[in-house]
């Protein structure tokens, strides 16, 4: 149990000071860190406080690959990580391990010494997730907890109930994956977020968008899921989409999108996909779109609140004078963007 609190746990943040067992979650970035991490500290508002790297696992972070650990560990229990995150299935045995030149047993010691887990513990909080797609793509109870390296069945259900908050059961609802993006600056790009399912994209937005946080905790609330890190075949396809949009050789979006607004935001969100590649509608020009020329203060406000950036071009709506207007990215990056179709509109 830690004993300060959490504007004390920030302070220790800010002063790179290391506080054993304090973990901070960075909701923009979905990225856990120690106290003492030498990277550029978040906001306030922004970080959710841990006991621990399992409570923050549990939450759906992932290990900052910069401070876990610091000093001599840090470059083993990097890579370690990695070997985690680029495992197929999740595992990382102490054959693995060694084939990558690393020693189990000094693994293991490293990872219980700044985590709280060892390396089998931190992959199976991993494997869980592809469990639960599994059950939820129509696998047996046994077959996912086979899929998932649990000898003991008790075992798997207890992790999963303590992961998920319910037992496991065959078709029970599969979690969202989120991982991120790094589109060019120069074009109007940036750190993106990206939550998907096998099935759809929920999410992609800008890292540094002050509402991000509240967006991801609405995912959350609205569809019961839990978010945890991972790509599927739809992170894929939107992440070579992107490249190719910022490249400019792509103009519309092949993925399928869940939204979830309110009836009058989905026709907003509806009339901004039919705004044509590299051109401007004003706010206005919208509320009349959607048969509301009395709305345009609304259309605004559900501009503001779309998740999908780009994707659902809220970009291209510009003030009635002709000046950009407000953009949730930032009034740079939404001129960035224009620009960039603009000149490929040839």
């Amino acid at each position: 149990m830690l004993m300060l609190s959490e504007p004390e746990i920030y302070q220790a943040f800010l002063s790179r000071t290391d506080v054993p067992g304090a973990i901070i979650g960075v909701r923009t970035t979905g990225v856990f860190c120690r106290t003492g991490c030498p990277a550029r500290a978040p906001k306030f508002e922004n970080c959710e406080f841990f006991d621990g790297a399992e409570a923050a696992l549990r939450a759906g972070y992932r290990a900052c690959k910069r401070c876990h650990p610091a000093g001599e560990d840090h470059a083993l229990v990097r890579a370690v990580i990695a070997l985690v995150e680029d495992s197929e299935d999740g595992r990382v045995d102490e054959t693995a391990l060694r084939a990558a030149g690393i020693d189990p047993s000094t693994a293991r010691r490293r990872f219980k010494d700044r985590l709280g887990m060892s390396v089998a513990d931190y992959a199976r909080l991993r494997r869980l997730g592809l469990a639960a797609k599994a059950m939820a793509d129509g696998a047996s109870v046994i077959e996912a907890q086979l899929e998932a390296g649990f000898d003991s069945p008790s075992g798997f259900r207890s992790a999963y109930a303590k992961t998920f908050g319910q037992a496991p059961a065959k078709g029970t609802a599969d979690p969202l994956f989120v991982d991120w993006l790094d589109m060019p600056v120069e074009n109007g790009g940036g750190r993106m977020i990206v939550v998907a399912d096998e099935r759809a994209l929920y999410l992609i937005e800008f890292v540094d968008r002050v509402k991000l946080p509240r967006q991801f905790e609405r995912l959350r609330r609205i569809h019961g899921r839990a978010i945890v890190p991972g790509q599927t075949a739809v992170t894929q396809t939107i992440r070579r989409e992107m490249e190719e949009y910022f490249a400019g050789v792509r103009r519309n979006f092949s993925v399928v999108i869940e939204t979830a607004g309110t009836e009058f935001q989905s026709g907003v969100w509806d009339q901004l996909r039919t705004i044509p590649y590299g051109e401007t509608w004003s706010y206005a020009d919208l509320a009349v779109a959607i048969g509301n020329d009395k709305a345009v203060r609304a259309v605004a406000s559900a501009n503001g609140a779309n998740g999908l950036a780009i994707v659902i071009p809220c970009h291209r709506v510009i003030a009635s004078d002709g000046g950009l207007g407000g953009y949730a990215g930032g009034i740079d990056r939404k001129a960035r963007l224009l620009a960039l179709e603009r000149a490929h509109l040839i």
